[in-house]
């Protein structure tokens, strides 16, 4: 005769809703789980491209309340700075033609010197034109440093062009989770010492 075992009812059910249950992951792929790390990716590149365009409503939101060093309008605000005044600005044919009650010189013999026409450079843009914004790495866990909490750091690099030179720019980001959201605490461009060692974006943002 063979030998009979018995489950228990409770672990039979127990059994039954595990087959049911189980990870949230594994019943629906279309959802997988959250990945902190791509998270935190997302967060730093939005804030990135915000700044880069100069919405900076947009990555004062986007900071902490540490970082804003206020409410979102007065962070946005010391950004965008006052608007220049109207009167301040000098028309261009103010400046480049003599004011009306310009004298001009007068030579021994009676000769006059005619004024030359003023040097005017040829206008430039007021900012640089800023290339695509491109991932550096990985993102990597960073420690606590300061009054910077530990999170997650994340480096872009873009192309800062000018009409006569173009360079590479680097910035490492501190993600950080507040109030149940991820916010940007810190940026600080990588220099040349922090891309030559292991950990570029470590280094960056625990720089003393």
């Amino acid at each position: 005769m063979k030998p009979h075992y018995i489950v228990p009812v409770a672990l039979a059910a127990g059994l039954a809703l595990a087959g049911c249950s189980g990870d949230p992951a594994a019943q629906d792929p279309k959802k997988p789980a959250a990945d902190p790390a791509a998270a935190a990716v997302a967060v730093a590149r939005e804030y990135q491209e915000a700044t880069m365009r100069l919405d900076w409503h947009r990555a004062c939101e986007l900071s902490t309340v540490a970082k804003r060093h206020g409410t979102v309008e007065e962070c946005a605000g010391r950004n965008i700075g006052p608007s220049p005044s109207p009167s301040a600005a000098q028309s261009p044919s103010a400046s480049a033609t003599p004011s009306d009650d310009w004298s001009p010189l007068v030579r021994a013999d009676g000769s006059t010197v005619q004024p030359k026409a003023p040097k005017t450079k040829t206008p430039g843009p007021d900012r640089a034109s800023l290339g695509p914004l491109t991932q550096e790495g990985q993102p990597v866990q960073v420690p606590a440093i300061g009054n910077h909490p530990a999170g997650w750091g994340v480096m872009f690099s873009y192309a800062v062009v000018w009409p006569t030179s173009t360079s590479t720019s680097r910035e490492a980001l501190r993600v950080v989770e507040e109030g149940g959201a991820l916010r940007v605490d810190q940026r600080e461009d990588a220099k040349d010492s922090d891309i030559s060692h292991g950990n570029p974006v470590r280094d960056a943002l625990t720089r003393g």
